[in-house]
């Protein structure tokens, strides 16, 4: 393994996504990359080209919410456009965080963690399975079922579920 650590010796991870909602299931993977990591920084991805329901700000004040309620709050949120591997050169991360629900997963993330390790070979991208329980959420699956009207709480932390109720 190539070197990760910073200067100070920490280790500093990256979970980057669109998040848009965050589910239960990236507070899950968050939680574990926490225990595992010095820091971890969720990075919200600013990609303009792609519609997303929420705005970036709101993505990140629904993430720093969620992360406060669930006793994360050590985790810091932040947004970046444009490649990953440029943005975790910048903030001096050495790992990318990913979360894996099943096999149909693993094959995009292997491929995309190939080439950030093609165009920054100092950076490791680990991977971490959700818990059983939320294998099945996605955030496509949770906006579809907001929007026909079905109640996502169970899917989604309270701050997530509140802007989900206040769009429809």
């Amino acid at each position: 393994m190539k070197k990760t650590k910073s200067k100070s010796g920490k280790i500093k991870a990256v979970y980057p996504g669109s998040f848009d909602p965050v589910t239960r299931g990236h507070i899950d993977v968050a939680r574990r990359a926490i225990f595992v990591f010095d820091e971890v920084v969720i990075a919200v991805i600013n990609n303009p080209s792609k519609k997303t329901r929420f705005s970036v700000g709101e993505r990140i004040s629904m993430l720093k919410k969620s992360l406060a309620a669930e006793g994360l709050g050590k985790i810091r949120v932040d947004s970046f456009e444009g490649l990953l591997a440029h943005y975790m050169k910048t903030i001096k991360a050495g790992i990318i965080v990913r979360g894996l629900r099943a096999v149909s997963d693993f094959e995009y993330e292997f491929q995309m963690a190939l080439m950030n390790r093609e165009l920054a070979p100092d950076i490791e991208t680990v991977f971490f399975m959700t818990d059983a329980k939320y294998a099945y959420l996605s955030s496509s699956i949770v906006k579809e079922v907001a929007s026909l009207g079905g109640d996502v709480s169970s899917a989604v932390p309270a701050a997530a579920a509140a802007l989900l109720r206040k769009q429809k």
